[in-house]
């Protein structure tokens, strides 16, 4: 099974922090296809699930920056699930009455929480919707449209710039949003070298990473709004192992961790806006069971979820400049390849 695309929240504060109390979900690959746990330095009983499931594997689960709903990007159609979110699912909100064409693989909402973008497999590739307590009326599609099937969607922190990885040449596509698509801005002078799997602004928009199908894995770019690529900063010393699935900052922008196909399967490197890659930290001393799909840090910083290929299919690290021993597994398991994970929002 070769995993469209994944997501998670983009963001948490540095390492160091007491753990994180809030939630974590599970996108993955079997019913009931997401699996959301308490989370409290440790994985609570997981919630029951919802009354109407996602209708298929799901790729991707992202909280609304409220903690009041929860989308799930899923492979058949409506493409697009969202529940209200309190502690336990709510009672599924209607389908919008255009549905993004194709799977959808990734979804995305804005910094206010007033859109929610959603890449598919089919063309326009993303569909925005203006979001409160339901869907609105789909957003006109952008002139130009990115350059085939959607992998990855991501606003940038101030929602003034809308970007997506997709399949085909340049592999990154980046509008100006403003309620709608501006002018796609130009490609980067140096292309990601091959498929476009996940992208990611950094917490303060000074940077955008975009992770991807061939060597390096991964390409960090100085960014403006307004004005767009800055010129690539350099690889990191030691490139992550295999395709690289998913990319998450600390929201302090301190760290960057790469969830990757190969052995170690998790890379995290220090981060410095206008530097770049530092030394990639120590492997945690038991490794995520085989490929990591999907990562992300708590919102305070202070853990690093993995989710994975083989069971336990997510796995979560202690996170202070390196690795902790790592948590207990859920005593009830995602029920199968886990694609996507993420945390809460901070309340």
């Amino acid at each position: 099974m070769d995993p469209i695309s994944l997501n998670a929240i983009k963001g948490a504060a540095g390492g160091g922090s007491a753990p994180y109390t809030g939630d974590i979900a599970v996108s993955h690959q079997d019913s009931p296809y997401i699996s959301v746990y308490p989370w409290d330095a440790g994985f609570g009983t997981k919630y029951a699930n919802p009354s109407t499931l996602p209708p298929s594997h799901a790729l991707n689960a992202v909280f609304s920056p409220d903690r009041a709903d929860l989308a799930v990007a899923h492979n058949w159609s409506p493409s697009v699930s969202v529940y209200p979110w309190s502690s336990g699912f709510g009672t599924k909100y209607a389908n919008p009455s255009t549905t993004p064409p194709g799977g959808g693989t990734n979804a995305s909402f804005s910094p206010n929480g007033a859109d929610l973008a959603v890449v598919c497999q089919g063309s326009p590739y993303v569909s925005v919707y203006p979001w409160s307590s339901g869907f609105g009326t789909k957003y006109a599609d952008p002139a130009t449209l990115p350059a085939g099937l959607g992998r990855e969607v991501a606003f940038s922190p101030d929602g003034a710039d809308l970007a997506v990885a997709c399949n085909n040449s340049p592999y990154i596509s980046v509008y100006p949003w403003s309620s709608g698509f501006g002018t796609k801005y130009s490609d980067p002078a140096t292309l990601p070298t091959g498929v476009g799997r996940s992208v990611v602004f950094s917490p303060n928009g000074a940077d955008l990473a975009v992770g991807h199908s061939s060597s390096p894995g991964i390409s960090v770019y100085p960014w403006t709004s307004g004005t767009g690529f800055g010129t690539k900063y350099a690889d990191p010393s030691t490139l992550p192992a295999g395709t690289t699935r998913r990319i998450s900052f600390t929201s302090n922008g301190a760290d960057i961790a790469v969830s990757h196909d190969s052995s170690p399967y998790i890379s995290v490197y220090p981060w410095t806006s206008g530097t770049g890659f530092g030394t990639k930290y120590a492997d945690p001393s038991t490794l995520p069971n085989n490929a990591g799909y999907g990562c992300s840090f708590s919102p305070n910083g202070a853990e690093l979820a993995v989710s994975t290929h083989l069971t336990p299919y997510v796995c979560v690290y202690p996170w202070s400049a390196g690795f902790g021993t790592r948590y207990s597994d859920p005593s009830t398991t995602p029920a199968s390849y886990g694609y996507g994970v993420c945390f809460s929002p901070a309340a």
